[in-house]
């Protein structure tokens, strides 16, 4: 910046120029940061899996279309709508819960560090607290997020954001519950998330559009809300509110 010099006065330029500095110095570290986050995809030796990586993605997996969601025991598998698509998948187990959701991404380029650096700072904004780790899947987020509570008081939910690059998608995993409150006991949840297989497809998309999903054809569906009474007793409660993205349907397997 320049400024006018009026007579008489004296410009602090020592001060103006270690402001220049300060300036370049920040657009320094911007360019580093956003270098760091144009990496190109980490290997997955154990997943999750590209379509192409898979010989039987149908075996032990329900068919979603855009991914191949792993099936164990005892699980509730619901489907999230945004307007007419399906979004995302949560699977339930007990008291734990992943939300699994698909995007498309650059072919040469990984996306979850930026991602991780946006959904950090919008936890912050709204007065969470966010760690940044490098867990059992990788960098994740260990955050608390505002949630208000069904008495209407305000609340915190503990949950796990976690992500992979893949050939041209992005996966990204949210992990609530008691799988969040104690990672140690979110083996099976960090499974489903390196068994499952994306399907990316041909089609031109552009870098984070969601991959859609679809219904099985042999899906059992039960509106939102029919079930509500059997799952007051559990402590996973719904999700993130945030992230829900319209009614759900579900298939309990």
């Amino acid at each position: 910046m320049f400024g006018r010099r009026r007579k008489g006065h004296e410009e602090p330029v020592d001060q103006l120029a270690d402001g220049a500095e300060a300036e370049l110095d920040e657009e320094e570290q911007d360019e580093d940061k956003k270098s760091s986050y144009a990496l190109p995809p980490a290997p997955r030796p154990d997943g999750p899996w590209d379509i192409t990586e898979v010989d039987a993605p149908e075996e032990g997996r329900v068919d979603l279309g855009g991914v191949y969601v792993p099936g164990v025991d005892g699980m509730e598998l619901r489907v999230e709508v945004a307007g007419e698509e399906i979004v995302a998948a949560t699977v339930v187990l007990r008291d734990s819960a992943i939300q699994l959701q698909a995007f498309a991404a650059p072919k040469n380029e990984g996306i979850w560090g930026e991602v991780r650096a946006e959904i950090a700072s919008g936890i912050t904004q709204q007065g969470g607290i966010v760690d940044e780790i490098e867990g059992p899947l990788g960098w994740e987020l260990r955050a608390q997020v505002p949630v208000q509570l069904p008495d209407g008081k305000s609340g915190v939910q503990v949950v796990r954001f976690v992500g992979v690059d893949g050939p041209r998608w992005f996966l990204r995993g949210v992990i609530s519950g008691q799988g969040a409150v104690q990672p140690q006991a979110a083996g099976v949840l960090e499974q489903i998330f390196r068994d499952a297989v994306v399907v990316r497809g041909e089609s031109p998309m552009a870098p984070r559009d969601p991959i859609v999903l679809k219904l099985p054809s042999d899906a059992q569906m039960v509106p939102d809300g029919v079930q509500q009474d059997q799952q007051e007793g559990s402590r996973f409660a719904g999700g993130i509110d945030q992230l829900q993205r319209g009614p759900e349907v579900t298939e309990i397997r």
